[in-house]
């Protein structure tokens, strides 16, 4: 690690938090997370600039990004705030996030109650309900159409779906 550098994972165990597979989640289509750590100078002009004030400051006052109270727009406006690269200036190709979304147990569907608040709120389309017999509807998630955007986080009433990070590679 070069000089200077923060050791994220090192300073969440400093910190008495459980170091886990799952990363911060850090502004749309930021650099890798090490590289973004050594670019990313704490500024918030990416927290100032997003409209639906999904960024927050986290750990270390790095930028990270809260799903609790809406999804992500994809607006940009984050990006063309960044000045230091570590969030480009212009988005890449692939998906914004490498995360995606996962429906828990708890999840009313799931139980019997009729409810399609996840689905409803999803702007790609990635959550469906699947009809089974008796009538009951299960959700069913399309990970290639789920682009982590966190739209359908806020609004499960009894907060069943989460974000699924078994994908995502640290530092990739």
């Amino acid at each position: 690690m070069e000089a200077g550098c923060v050791d994220l994972q090192r300073r969440q165990l400093l910190h008495g938090a459980v170091v886990s597979a799952r990363w911060p989640v850090r502004p749309p289509w930021a650099v890798p997370e090490a590289r973004f750590a050594d670019l990313c100078t704490r500024c918030d002009r990416c927290r100032t600039a997003c409209g639906e004030r999904l960024i927050r400051r986290g750990s270390g006052a790095y930028p990270e990004v809260d799903f609790s109270r809406a999804g992500c727009t994809l607006c940009g406006a984050c990006l063309r705030s960044c000045e230091t690269g570590a969030l480009p200036a212009v988005p890449a190709p692939e998906r914004p996030w490498r995360h995606g979304v996962r429906v828990l147990a708890n999840c009313l569907a799931a139980r019997g109650v009729v409810c399609r608040s996840c689905a409803d709120a999803c702007p790609g389309g990635a959550l469906r309900f699947q009809l089974r017999t008796g009538g009951r509807a299960v959700p069913l998630v399309s990970p290639s159409a789920c682009n982590g955007c966190g739209a359908c986080l806020a609004p499960c009433p009894v907060q069943a779906v989460a974000l699924d990070f078994s994908t995502t590679e640290p530092g990739s």
